[in-house]
């Protein structure tokens, strides 16, 4: 598998590799897959509290921080499939389950989400691409990595996120992820609602003072897992003009796979090859591709540090450039 040599044929015939009856096949909605995805992130998040719960000390803390980090980026990871009708088979219950039970609880939300994430699958790696910059930079130095790091875990990355949130649901925000709806105070139930849900669980249980995991999680390790998304899926590309070589997926292991690739979000070349395809399907797709030799020349790493490693490979000298 090659992990980022640049100058290497592309597959660009994949399609044609693949029967419309395999792709039907594959972007087919199984709804009980879905309602267990959300039931096995929420559970994931339930025993990490638990942890804490029963061993409370600094250990269990840190640890319960990044899987509960890891589940809000999975929760995100389902909105992301909701943007494009890939989650449940209803498209009104498929927004509607998606924003309550998996977005409003991260602060997300499908209807200004979805126009945005479109837009970048129209236009990866070109101008109107609204993600570029958060690829294009890479590789950076190791110093500037570590900046970022930081930011994120000491919650800086969390607190900007927030104020960027917040203007976004009052209307104030033009940006990429604006709401064409004109928000207003309204647009804060959900996630004041759901919050108010988890909040109102971990008291009945006795242990209210949990919620400042979830709070934590969210400034902290959240941002993290949602930084090395975005590093892992497009940067560093083989060529920007070709679908093969734009996009990556990572072959994670069991433990990546629990802290920062939830829901098959490491197979992010084949989400793009085939939008419409649920995210329990794309380790099939994954196979199939593998088996009829597409992903041989394709952007495709094996495991997060090797990824990391060559993200942060820019002499230091070149700091001041990408030191931001």
């Amino acid at each position: 598998m090659n992990s980022g040599a640049p100058g290497l044929p592309r597959r660009s015939n994949w399609r044609a590799l693949l029967s419309e009856e395999e792709i039907r096949s594959l972007s087919t909605m199984n709804d009980w897959k879905g309602f267990w995805g959300l039931f096995f992130n929420w559970a994931v998040v339930f025993a990490a509290f638990a942890l804490v719960a029963v061993w409370p000390n600094p250990v269990t803390i840190v640890v319960a921080l990044f899987v509960i980090g890891g589940r809000q980026l999975g929760f995100s990871i389902f909105m992301h499939d909701a943007a494009h009708y890939a989650f449940l088979g209803n498209r009104k219950i498929n927004d509607g389950v998606a924003n309550w039970l998996a977005a409003y609880p991260v602060w997300g939300d499908v209807e200004p989400y979805r126009p945005y994430h479109l837009q970048h699958h129209a236009y990866t790696w070109q101008e109107k691409d609204p993600d570029v910059s958060l690829a294009s930079p890479f590789p950076i130095t190791s110093q500037s990595l570590r900046r970022k790091v930081w930011r994120d875990l000491s919650g800086q990355t969390g607190f900007k996120r927030a104020v960027a949130i917040w203007k976004r649901d009052l209307g104030l925000s033009q940006g990429k992820s604006r709401r064409r709806d004109g928000g207003g105070f309204l647009r804060f139930r959900g996630v004041l609602i759901t919050n108010g849900i988890l909040l109102g669980l971990l008291w009945a249980a006795g242990h209210p003072a949990l919620y400042l995991l979830w709070v934590v999680a969210w400034l902290t390790t959240y941002s993290l897992a949602m930084r090395i998304r975005s590093i892992a899926e497009h940067s560093m590309p083989l060529d920007p003009s070709d679908e093969t070589g734009n996009t990556r997926t990572i072959l994670a292991s069991w433990w990546e796979r629990l802290l920062l690739a939830p829901n098959h979000v490491n197979y992010h070349l084949e989400h793009h090859l085939l939008m419409r395809v649920p995210h329990y399907n794309l380790p099939r797709l994954h196979d199939l591709l593998r088996e009829r030799g597409v992903l041989d020349d394709a952007l495709v790493t094996r495991g997060y540090f090797p990824l990391l490693k060559a993200a942060c490979s820019k002499p230091a000298s070149g700091d001041a450039l990408g030191a931001r």
